[in-house]
């Protein structure tokens, strides 16, 4: 299954690079993520709870980024395995300047097998936009609390992060 698109930031690249490299926010950002913890070899110890439709359970597994060119790309390889099945995916991030905003594009394939695969194509590919969107409304509201502290001088406060919320920034863009 393939998945691509691009998000737009009103935000620095080098501030967008941080925040989709740094493992607190990705652990805060990703959706059903429940720990994110860097590894001796440089790869990140995953543990998620996901699911597709009524099929649902916690995932154990890895992130290694690979291919790194800071601050404009990276690839991510991600595996993970759990009680509904497991899924093996790579993909690619591009960081760009667009005047005072940044381009994310991002291109990827992901497999998945056991029982989360037998609820079909569609519905594994909307769950996976929808998680898509959800990472993205996510590093935004990041980017806009790390924004907002540099203004006003206060100290930087993490956005509370969350299905219901992230998805009505979503909705909002």
């Amino acid at each position: 299954m393939k998945i691509e698109g691009k998000q737009i930031f009103k935000a620095t690249r080098e501030r967008l690079w941080h925040l989709l490299t740094d493992p607190e926010v990705l652990s805060r950002c990703i959706p059903g993520s429940q720990s994110l913890e860097p590894q001796e070899d440089g790869t990140y110890k995953m543990v998620m709870k996901a699911g597709v439709g009524s099929i649902k359970g916690l995932f154990n597994g890895s992130i290694r980024l690979d291919e790194i060119r800071e601050p404009e790309h990276y690839k991510m390889i991600v595996e993970g395995k759990g009680s509904p099945g497991f899924l093996k995916g790579e993909g690619t991030i591009d960081l760009s300047e667009e005047g005072e905003e940044t381009s994310v594009s991002y291109a990827g394939d992901v497999m998945v097998g056991g029982t989360l695969a037998s609820v079909g194509q569609r519905m594994i590919q909307s769950t996976a936009k929808m998680m898509v969107g959800q990472f993205f409304a996510a590093i935004e509201a990041e980017a806009e609390a790390i924004a907002k502290a540099e203004e006003s001088g206060e100290p930087f406060e993490p956005p509370k992060q969350g299905f219901i919320r992230n998805a009505i920034r979503q909705i909002k863009k």
